[in-house]
């Protein structure tokens, strides 16, 4: 009984790996269209948008997702965002986390 049970575990945690992982080149890539307002590498040119480099992947995924369905407003980020598909998002997502960021001691 127990051997089939390992089985069926396997082949369950074999199937979770078949999603396709982020993948930070890829959005770097698309990150292209975002950077007259958040800046070359995630820092931010414009007093209205916010620094990205640095931010947790969970973090920028899900505002993404939000300003993709409506469920957070902003004129920009609605249209920038409705055409991105959920690997697109996850890319992204991947490249703003893995710009290094230092805090120093204020001066």
């Amino acid at each position: 009984m127990f051997p089939v049970l390992g089985v069926v575990v396997a082949l369950g945690s074999g199937m979770a790996f078949q999603a396709q992982a982020a993948d930070a080149k890829a959005g770097q890539v698309k990150a292209g269209l975002c950077v007259t307002c958040h800046g070359a590498y995630g820092l931010s040119t414009m007093p209205n948008a916010p620094h990205l480099a640095g931010q947790p992947a969970i973090y920028i995924e899900e505002q993404l997702k939000q300003y993709r369905s409506g469920k957070r407003a902003n004129e920009v980020m609605a249209v920038m965002a409705k055409p991105l598909t959920d690997q697109e998002i996850e890319n992204l997502a991947a490249w703003y986390a893995s710009i290094p960021i230092e805090v120093g001691k204020p001066h």
